[in-house]
Order: C-alpha cells, then structure tokens, then sequence
C-alpha cells in the first residue's frame, strides 16, 4: 500500500484525498491518503517525521518553498522555478505537477493559449507553476502582485514575463488568480490589484478580460469568479487543475508514464462518479 498525505496550512477542506485515492484505485494501486494541516511556524520541526511517515507527499500553500530545505533534489518543473507540490520521500526528490495540471484544465475547457494575453495574479509556487505553463503554451504573460519585492525577486530568479506594478486598461484574453484570497479565512474577499492612482482595478480588470480563471476549488464559485460571472465572462475554477496535478502526481508516485487521454477519461469518470 503506497501512504500520501497532503501538506498545508489549512486542509482540511481539500478534495486531494478522494481525488488520489480515486486515480490510484483506477490504476490498480492500493492507498492511504491522509490530510496534515499545520501552521507555518511548525512546519519544519514537523517536516522530517513527514519523510519518516509517508511514501510521498504533495505539498501546498504556504509550504511549496519552504519544504525546499529538507530535499535532496528536485527534478522537472520544481528544479526551474524552485516551487515544489510532490515529494517522494525515499529519495527526498522534489518534483512540481501544477503547470501539467494547469495546462490540462485549460486543455480539457478548450481554451487554447497559443499567441494569448494572459494576467496571473501572484508570484507564489502556484503562480510561478502558471507563468511557466503559459510561456510554453506560446501566450504573452504578464504577472501583478501585491507584494512588489516578491514579484521583482521572481522576475530575476525567473524573468519569462512582464511583471506590473499597477494595473493599466490593458486587455487580457485571461486573468487567473493565483492568490489564494478567496478560501480559507478570506471567503468572499477579492485579490486587490493597484491602478495609477492606488485604486482597486480589479472590476475594470475583469471587464476587460475575456476568461476569468481562479485556482481556488473551495468555495466552487469564488468572489473573483462571481464578479467575473455577473459581468458575462467565462469563468473557470481550479477542481480540474488539481486532478489533473493529482495524477501528474501519481504518476510519480507510482513509477508510471503520465499519458493525456487516460487522464482525462479518470477525469470524465471522477466527475460522473463522485
């Protein structure tokens, strides 16, 4: 029996359980998939009985960097912006499956990336996940957060986009926010994106934007997407983006070769079941 777990500050709503546990059984793999949620400041007297406890684990807000530490190596994704959701502990090897995820749910919604402007909104792991998958899917990125250090220290460890400090009346064929304000403690809340003038230009943001796409899955309908919903524009939350980073992920677990159409038939299967 493979044992995984799922890392965060606050877990306890996420679907990354019956999501591995489904993929896996799928696959013939028997599991146990646990939820471990932590406050910040213990995460690294905690972190070496996680590699003593489990198999693997993913890993997710606000832990993505700071596991970085206690790891050996990182491969793929994780290796080129230093963010990490999938660890395997044997080999403490740390590996990042949401750029796959990320592109797959856009793929599977029809959405084609290919010469499309793109905002994200934040420059966490998630976002930095984001802005990689969209370079290599051929569309324009440009990137906004709050935190003006934290965007110019990803634009020189990183550099493959536009980083904003304000928000112009620029349009974007997507705005994804990659913030996550909007679960957790701060339902119902909006990321705040600054104008010229020091302004929140967020509703003039989502009106000039074709497809408003959010990472959050909990709530299903975050504010962000239903101010982009009420102004007519397509709108599409994270629930694909973690399956699909989910079986990236199994894949790893399990020695496996991902392959795209197997993925998206436990997509369609997950959806018509659970």
């Amino acid at each position: 029996m493979v044992k995984l777990a799922v890392v965060g500050k606050d877990v306890s709503k996420s679907l990354s359980p019956e999501m591995h546990r489904f993929i896996l059984e799928s696959l013939g793999e028997k599991c146990s998939y646990e939820k471990v949620s932590l406050p910040r400041e213990k995460f690294s007297a905690n972190a070496e009985e996680l590699f003593l406890r489990y198999d693997g684990f993913n890993v997710t807000i606000p832990f993505k960097e700071e596991v970085l530490p206690f790891l050996n190596e990182l491969k793929g994704d994780a290796g080129v912006f230093g963010a990490v959701n999938t660890v395997v502990c044997r080999t403490r090897t740390g590996f990042n499956t949401d750029g796959a995820g990320f592109s797959a749910m856009l793929s599977d919604a029809g959405i084609s990336l290919s010469d499309k402007r793109a905002l994200i909104l934040g420059v966490g792991g998630a976002g930095k996940s984001c802005i990689y998958a969209l370079r290599r899917e051929g569309a324009s990125v440009y990137a906004y957060a709050k935190n003006e250090e934290r965007l110019e220290r990803a634009f020189r460890e990183y550099g493959d986009f536009t980083p904003l400090k304000e928000i112009s009346d620029l349009r974007y064929d997507l705005v994804i926010n990659c913030t996550g304000v909007g679960m957790h403690d701060t339902v119902g809340q909006t990321p705040f994106v600054r104008d010229t003038e020091g302004n929140d230009a967020l509703l003039r943001l989502i009106e000039n934007c074709d497809t408003a796409v959010d990472l959050i899955y909990e709530p299903r309908e975050s504010e962000f997407l239903r101010l982009a919903k009420k102004q007519g524009k397509r709108v599409l939350n994270g629930e694909a983006m973690l399956f699909f980073q989910a079986y990236a992920a199994d894949c790893i677990f399990t020695d496996r070769s991902p392959d795209e159409e197997r993925a998206r038939k436990l997509w369609d299967n997950y959806r018509r079941e659970l």
